[in-house]
Formats: structure tokens, sequence, C-alpha cells
């Protein structure tokens, strides 16, 4: 290499730390321990690495305002609304504006001129933006991990979204269902990964055939319909529906309405009091490391079934159904009945993630920090609770 290709990036490789360490470790800045801190000047002298003036001098600037890149489809689902006014609430108490990124993005030059850090929320390895932006030369904070090749953030801010869809399909069991299902979201981004593969190793734990259909990652109500009815169409023995993407609960609710299934109860259900789950409280520690484009609408279980038991059974279509959402929102609290569902907290989620981008920025917290944020399983009429 030559001093005029030897990038951060490059030296980040060889010294096997992120890039964010080594800009902090050229710089005098940050927290980074000596030892790393000599190693990566070492590295950098080795591939004759040249910072860029210029660049540094635009880095440390000050623009007073960070950038906020959403899904494409962010614009028409609830959750992201509210994460995006909890974002903004908290950057102001730091002084900063936010601005909303377009879908598309832009050359990573051209933000890091315009703004101080990033923060890009549920970010899809398959987004080409997202990469320039990793990469954008100033603090990035992403909510969710990122789970593509590029740049890894600063920092991260997650939900244990294996726990949330645990907590939904161990209290539809516990309400008495025996083959659940889930429409699962599409994509590849933190939040649909984790949610394919738990009902999986839940069904696999449990000896449950959970019943996967895959719907697009921001189905519409009439999507969620339509997925429903092929879903029991094709195997009335489901007795619960967790639908993963935001805002789609009520496509499911007219599903197993025109398909007389009574929403809310099952043959072996039981009268229990409401249920609450939620993840280990918000902490910050070192990295060591949500609706949702359709696949066809593919179905597959995810688990063995028990043979000759329950899940087994091939019931009535008039038999009841449990319904579940693993994200709440206007439409899961508002359904007639309400849809029990997994609040995430979405303001409190944009607040978190902005705080972090904060405190990256004033030196309060080490880069490649992760923070967690809790949630909580509110348990409603459509999985027999009360209202």
């Amino acid at each position: 290499m030559t001093s005029r290709t030897v990038t951060l990036l490059d030296v980040a490789r060889a010294a096997g730390v992120s890039k964010s360490t080594v800009s902090d470790a050229l710089q005098g800045s940050g927290r980074v321990a000596e030892a790393t801190r000599d190693r990566v000047r070492a590295v950098a002298e080795e591939l004759g690495y040249r910072p860029n003036s210029a660049a540094r001098r635009l880095r440390r600037a000050s623009t007073g305002a960070v950038g906020l890149h959403l899904p494409a489809t962010a614009t028409r689902l609830d959750y992201y609304m509210n994460l995006a006014f909890g974002a903004v609430e908290r950057a102001q108490e730091d002084g900063l504006d936010m601005v909303l990124l377009a879908p598309s993005g832009a050359a990573g030059g051209r933000i890091a001129s315009r703004v101080d850090g990033l923060l890009v929320i549920d970010p899809e390895p398959g987004d080409s933006a997202v990469p320039g932006l990793l990469d954008a030369g100033v603090p990035v904070v992403t909510g969710e991990r990122y789970l593509g090749p590029a740049t890894g953030p600063s920092g991260a801010v997650v939900c244990d979204n294996a726990a949330s869809l645990t907590a939904l399909l161990d209290h539809v069991t516990e309400r008495g269902a025996r083959r659940p299902a889930l429409l699962a979201p599409s994509g590849s981004s933190a939040w649909a990964t984790a949610l394919r593969a738990t009902a999986g190793s839940w069904g696999r734990a449990h000896g449950v055939a959970v019943t996967l259909r895959t719907v697009p990652f921001a189905s519409t109500p009439a999507e969620a319909e339509a997925a429903t009815r092929a879903l029991l169409a094709a195997d009335p023995a489901v007795d619960a529906v967790i639908c993963a993407p935001d805002g789609s609960a009520p496509g499911v609710l007219r599903a197993a309405t025109a398909l007389g299934r009574k929403v809310g109860a099952t043959s072996t259900s039981s009268a229990c009091g409401t249920t609450s789950a939620s993840s280990a409280s918000e902490a910050s520690g070192t990295s060591g490391g949500n609706g949702r484009n359709s696949e066809g609408g593919r179905s597959e279980s995810a688990g063995p079934g028990r043979p000759g038991g329950a899940a087994a059974a091939v019931g009535p279509m008039s038999a009841g159904l449990l319904v579940a959402s693993c994200v709440d929102g206007t439409a899961t609290r508002g359904a007639e009945p309400p849809v029990t569902a997994v609040d995430l907290r979405p303001a409190a989620y944009g607040r978190a993630c902005a705080e972090l981008l904060c405190d990256i920025l004033a030196d309060r917290a080490a880069p490649d920090t992760v923070r967690r944020h809790s949630w909580s399983l509110e348990t409603r009429a459509s999985t027999g609770s009360p209202g």
C-alpha cells in the first residue's frame, strides 16, 4: 500500500480494533488503553498511514447537529415515528439539532461535513446507504446491531429480541396454544434475524412445531390478513398467531373473524392472570457483541411436533385462536379485542440511542459502548387475558 491508499479502516483491520479506536488512539482522545494506543500507532506507522489534516479539522469542528437514518418503510410505521420523536427530544437536551436523512442516504463525506454524529436505526445489510454512513468519519450509534460486513459503529443500543419472542411463545402456550405460528419478518436486520432464529430454537427446546410464514418487514394489515388466511387454510391446527410487523395485528384479527375463529380462546385455554416480562434493565458495557420485503410468503416448520399429542391434531376451523404481536402500538391497543404485544418503548428507545451518541460526542462514554434497552409484555384480551 502507498500512503495515499492507507485508510483508518486499513489500520483498524491490521490492528484488530475498531475504526473509532484507531481514530482515538492516533488523536490521543477517548478511553483507549496505553498498550492499545501504542499498538495502533505502530501499525499505522508500519502501513504508512498519513492522516488527512483537512478531514481531521472537519471532524473536530462542531456543527451542532446529528443525523438520523431510519429504514425506508419508517414513514408509515408508528414505532419509528415515536422513536424519532424520542431521539429528537434527547438530542435537544444537549443542544443538538436532529437532521432526518433521506432513506437513500448520501456520500459519507458530505454527511460528515453537516453533522457531528449519526444515529442509524435497524441497519439492514441490504441497505446500500448504511456502509457509507458507518464510514462517514463521525461517531455512529446504531439502534440494534449491524450484521453486515462494513465498518462497525461507535456504539449500539440493543433489545433482547430473542427474549421478547420467547416470552410471547411461553405466554400463548400457557394460555392453551399447542400449535403456535409466527408471521416472521423478512430481511436480514438484527431484529428479523433474531425472531426467525428464536422461533426455531424455542420449537426445538419445547418439542412444539412453530410454523413460520415469512411476510414483508413492514406488512400492511391487508398483507397480514392474506398471510393469516393462507396459513390457517394450510394448517387449521394452528391455534395461536404471533405477528411480527408493526401495525399488522388488525389484519390477523380480520382473517380470524372471516374464518370463524374466536379470538382470545383455545379449546384448552385456562383462565390465568395477566403476565409480564422484561429484558435486563438498561446497562452499558463494551461491545463484544424494528415493521419490516417479502420472500413469497414461504411457510415452514420451526421445530418438531409432539407425535400423537395435541399439536398433531387438526381441529375445526371454528376453534379458538390466540393472537399476539411482537410490536405494541396504536393498532394493538385499539384493536377489538385489544392485542397482547411486546412494548418496545420506542420513544424511550430513541432517547437511549440519542443519549449514547451525545455521551460519546462529549467523552462521557467510551467508543464501542453497547447499552441494553428494556421491554415489557402487555397481555390483553386477544390471548384470553383481561383487557
